[in-house]
């Protein structure tokens, strides 16, 4: 058994790894996953609000034209079985809004932009 640290997002795990080369039949090669798709550029001087994880768009609460408040909950995000509140990372102009309610979502797609 080896020992290694291992450091995820800034949290520092210690795993032990055994060594079982010529023991058991090597597993098969795991397919590649695609990436999201790039998200669209936001507006001049806007900025892009995306998809944090993958999963169901609950509820929208906000159209096109509407200002909103740092920290406002944009729309309602479920996810794992939990409900997520995407939040306006700034004061402005909503833009445009890209989902509806019951959209599925992937992670990395655009949910909105805010000018």
């Amino acid at each position: 058994m080896k020992k290694y640290r291992v450091n995820v997002n800034g949290t520092v795990y210690e795993v032990e790894i055994e060594d079982i080369t010529g023991t058991a039949p090597a597993a098969p090669a795991a397919a590649p996953v695609a990436a999201p798709a790039p998200a669209a550029p936001a507006p001049a001087g806007g900025e892009t609000i995306t998809s944090p994880m993958p999963g169901n768009i609950l509820a929208v609460n906000v159209q096109a034209g509407d200002t909103v408040a740092k920290g406002q909950v944009l729309m309602i995000l479920e996810a794992m079985k939990m409900e997520n509140e995407i939040m306006s990372p700034r004061d402005g102009k909503v833009i445009s809004v890209s989902v509806s309610k019951g959209t599925a979502v992937e992670s990395g797609t655009v949910l909105c932009s805010i000018q």
